[in-house]
């Protein structure tokens, strides 16, 4: 189909070239006006921004000199900005400033170049105040301003090309000091000597402290492309960050860190950044992490970074590798109108040994070495509705597949199978090694050990410990639930089966590390059935402490009530049980005449009730023995008068109303509805008392205290 051939007259034609030209001509006087006067013009803006630091943030900034050097580039001399009654913060000598013209017609500021030579930026700490404090003197401000209607993702994306757009296609920058004092405890000084950008090559060299170190931050970055790789590392060493060591009393040090931006861009309403971080041997030392150093040798992320209207996730379809194991994580932050926390980790079906040595080094002493056969898997899931704590969801699994322990670590997780050494520490320090076999007269097989004992400490501490696999989802569930609502930790979820592994095979000290520890470990003894249920319970009865330095069943019987273990009545298991948290304070429940204090009847109720329901005791409606249980007469003596006022503690279980006590004794429903204990000793002073009278009682118990030791080791 041919269309017909259209002809424009030709003074249509010239009337257009006339008004082209007029119109050129118009912009260039326009140009050539405003090129004239720019100077005025960027003398005015620099006066306006100057007044603007001043009246907002209460910053004197200073500029010797300021000039076109270019078309689009200023050049600035003599550069010093100080904050309002602190210390300068930045100084610059010479800095040359490029901006891309097409882009700023639209209204967005991206450089083109940057030129700084001899430049200072000084943070100064110094008590609760810093030279930087004036940032958050607009922040209330300009948060009233922002849009309460801008999504979270729309934010996301215009801060990040606010921070791209201030890269520059090239720079170059020479001789900048970055110093940080801190109380003039911990400095940290900065020299980088040169860093340059060439066409998105990134060059630098930064002199730590002096000489101690080298530093360099290489690689290639397209702001435009939205696009990075820099490699940070040092020359012919770790990197060393002392000055976290000095200030945080943490160790840390890498070979490299590698971080890698691929894209960033919209899918669907979601702002979408991906990307990957590496690590070659990371190297951690903190006390609350582990007693000894943690070695990373390698770790990488693959990563989806998805910010959404109301939160942040990071998405399922990212990857975690460490050495030859892989996991996916699923992290996702909703702001709101609730606080919402998910956490997702999955593990597909592997050799159980890639997924063990993929754990950092050093953060399994006991473990070091082992050798394993067979495959696992691994689940977890947690959610968590701030509004709604109790509604929080917790599973997690770890599914062995033909899992077999080829060679054991450092320790063997059967030795308790047989007369071992059991040593207990008090505050750090070893008391005593304790023959748990036979050939200790004190040993109690758990044959003879009173059911009463028996079903009072399962009742109290572990009731399904004969069915459960070391673990009891749904106690560590309500332990969230519990400890978000009270704000602090208030309530653990350990089992029968992580306390004995935390005292027999493990040390002493409270860290992340040995925690993670203990789980694997039970993990291993229950999948794999290392030891059977009866022995567990046959051993923790014979190591679980039952007063100062009374240890094990078969010693506290004795100590306590002159019997044998297989004598104790039910008020006697009862008390037991109810020691079994705090046994330090056992004397302190007892009167001056040997009978237990009346603020315990409750517990003895409530205890025995529930063991009657359960078909372990008959029930009982006085007490469960309460008024049988007699302290034998020789420790009498040490106790303390029954007007020392001590502290109060209740009972808030759903079956039972709350009941005032006046003894914290942190079992396992004190662990559930109960508060923490944050005091050393269940005494009060009497505030009537003298103080001289109080030091007096206190020197009197610690002679009593003494005392018993004694008798303890002499099997009184």
């Amino acid at each position: 189909m041919q269309f017909p051939k259209i002809t424009v007259p030709k003074k249509y034609i010239k009337i257009g070239i006339w008004i082209i030209g007029a119109l050129t001509v118009v912009f260039l006087i326009m140009g050539s006006i405003a090129y004239s006067k720019r100077e005025n013009l960027l003398r005015q803006m620099m006066a306006k921004a100057i007044a603007k630091a001043k009246r907002d943030y209460g910053l004197d900034v200073k500029i010797g000199s300021a000039n076109f050097s270019g078309l689009s580039t200023v050049h600035m001399t003599a550069i010093s900005v100080v904050p309002k009654d602190r210390d300068t913060l930045t100084t610059i000598a010479d800095l040359t400033i490029g901006v891309k013209l097409l882009p700023l017609t639209f209204g967005n500021v991206k450089l083109s170049e940057i030129n700084l030579n001899s430049g200072k930026m000084n943070v100064v700490l110094k008590d609760s105040l810093t030279n930087l404090d004036f940032i958050l003197k607009r922040k209330k401000k300009d948060s009233t301003e922002t849009n309460s209607k801008l999504e979270l993702s729309d934010l996301a994306e215009r801060v990040l090309n606010q921070i791209l757009y201030k890269i520059p296609d090239n720079m170059e920058i020479k001789n900048l000091t970055f110093q940080l004092n801190d109380n003039d405890t911990a400095q940290l000084k900065l020299l980088t000597t040169t860093a340059t950008i060439d066409d998105g090559d990134l060059k630098s060299t930064i002199l730590v402290n002096g000489n101690e170190s080298t530093w360099h931050l290489n690689g290639t970055v397209k702001p435009g492309k939205k696009q990075m790789d820099v490699l940070f590392f040092a020359d012919g060493k770790k990197v060393e960050l002392p000055f976290l060591e000095r200030k945080m009393h943490v160790k840390l040090n890498f070979d490299t860190i590698r971080t890698e931006m691929k894209s960033a861009e919209y899918s669907g309403s979601d702002f979408k950044i991906t990307g990957s971080w590496s690590v070659k041997n990371l190297l951690i030392n903190h006390p609350k992490i582990a007693s000894n150093d943690i070695v990373v040798p390698d770790a990488k992320i693959d990563a989806d970074l998805l910010v959404g209207k109301n939160y942040i996730a990071l998405d399922s379809t990212s990857t975690i590798f460490l050495r030859q194991a892989e996991l996916h994580p699923y992290l996702k932050y909703t702001l709101s109108p609730n606080k919402i926390y998910e956490v997702k980790l999955h593990a597909a079906e592997q050799e159980a040994q890639n997924l063990l040595n993929a754990f950092p080094q050093g953060l399994f002493e006991s473990l070091e070495g082992l050798k394993v056969s067979g495959k696992v898997k691994y689940d977890l899931n947690f959610y968590l509705d701030s509004s709604i704590p109790d509604s929080v969801q917790f599973n997690s699994s770890l599914t062995p597949s033909n899992l077999k322990i080829l060679k054991w670590g450092k320790t063997n997780l059967q030795k308790i199978n047989s007369s071992f050494v059991y040593t207990p520490y008090e505050y750090g320090k070893p008391m005593r090694d304790i023959t748990i076999g036979p050939s200790n007269p004190n040993f109690t097989p758990l044959s003879q050990i009173s059911s009463n004992f028996k079903n009072a400490v399962l009742t109290s501490e572990d009731p399904s410990f004969f069915t459960h696999k070391g673990f009891v989802q749904e106690s560590i569930r309500r332990s969230f639930a519990v400890n978000l609502k009270e704000k602090k930790f208030v309530r653990g979820g350990s089992t029968i089966s992580m306390q004995l592994v935390k005292n027999v095979f493990l040390s002493r000290k409270k860290t992340l590390a040995r925690k993670a520890e203990e789980i694997l470990i039970v993990w291993l003894i229950e999948n794999n059935r290392l030891i059977s249920k009866q022995r567990m319970l046959e051993v923790y009865c014979n190591i679980i402490e039952m007063g100062q330095n009374v240890y094990g069943i078969g010693e506290a019987s004795r100590h306590y009530f002159s019997k044998n273990p297989a004598d104790l009545t039910i008020g006697e298991g009862i008390f037991f049980a109810n020691i079994v948290p705090r046994p330090k304070i056992a004397l302190y429940k007892f009167r001056g005449d040997g009978g237990l204090k009346d603020y315990l009847y409750p517990y003895f109720k409530y205890m025995g009730n529930i063991m009657a329901r359960r078909g372990l005791t008959p029930v009982d409606t006085n007490g469960y023995g309460f008024y049988n249980v007699r302290l034998r007469e020789g420790l009498r003596q040490y106790l303390l008068p029954d007007s020392t006022p001590v502290d109060t503690s209740g009972f808030d279980d759903e079956e039972m109303p709350a009941i005032q006590t006046q003894d914290e004794s942190k079992n396992l429903f004190d662990r559930i509805f109960g508060k923490k204990d944050t005091t050393n000793s269940s005494v009060r002073p009497d505030t009537t008392k003298s103080k001289k009278q109080l030091r007096q009682e206190r020197r009197e118990e610690k002679r009593k205290q003494k005392e018993m030791e004694k008798q303890s080791k002499l099997g009184a």
